[in-house]
């Protein structure tokens, strides 16, 4: 594998995505590799059946969102990260997350993505796929799944 120089570790602030986190730090110090963490938030529907947000609400709510995000990115940092040996860079986008984490991808040239994944079986996961699922299959690099404790 060449040499990774960017990794993309996308959080949803579970312990499985701690534990990638984790990984990822190992990796980057033995590579002397920057992590781009990575949250996105859903997009807020301003309609739903026969009721509409009006778009000032929406907006808010949206605001209040990547604000809470970017807040429970750096927990997780200082809850997981014991050291300063590793460049940790955090962003926070809103969409579909396998489409946002794809766009990272591209737009910061990562090398390796490492990503947790929940384990979760059935039809529904089936039918619809993982966001590690999809990520690994239309990524244009590496992909790393950590595999949920």
């Amino acid at each position: 594998m060449a040499a990774m120089k960017r990794i993309l570790v996308p959080t949803d602030f579970s312990k499985f995505s701690d534990n990638a986190l984790k990984q990822a730090i190992e990796m980057a110090k033995q590579n002397k590799a920057k992590i781009y963490l990575f949250h996105v938030i859903n997009i807020v529907q301003q309609c739903s059946v026969d009721y509409c947000l009006d778009a000032a609400t929406v907006g808010d709510i949206e605001q209040k969102s990547m604000q809470s995000a970017q807040d429970m990115m750096q927990k997780q940092i200082r809850r997981v990260v014991k050291s300063n040996d590793v460049d940790i860079v955090s962003d926070v986008r809103k969409g579909t997350p396998y489409q946002e984490i794809l766009k990272e991808q591209e737009d910061k040239k990562i090398d390796l993505i490492v990503i947790a994944t929940h384990g979760w079986t059935g039809l529904i996961n089936h039918l619809l796929g993982s966001v590690a699922e999809k990520v690994a299959r239309h990524a244009k690099c590496s992909v790393f799944l950590v595999r949920g404790k």
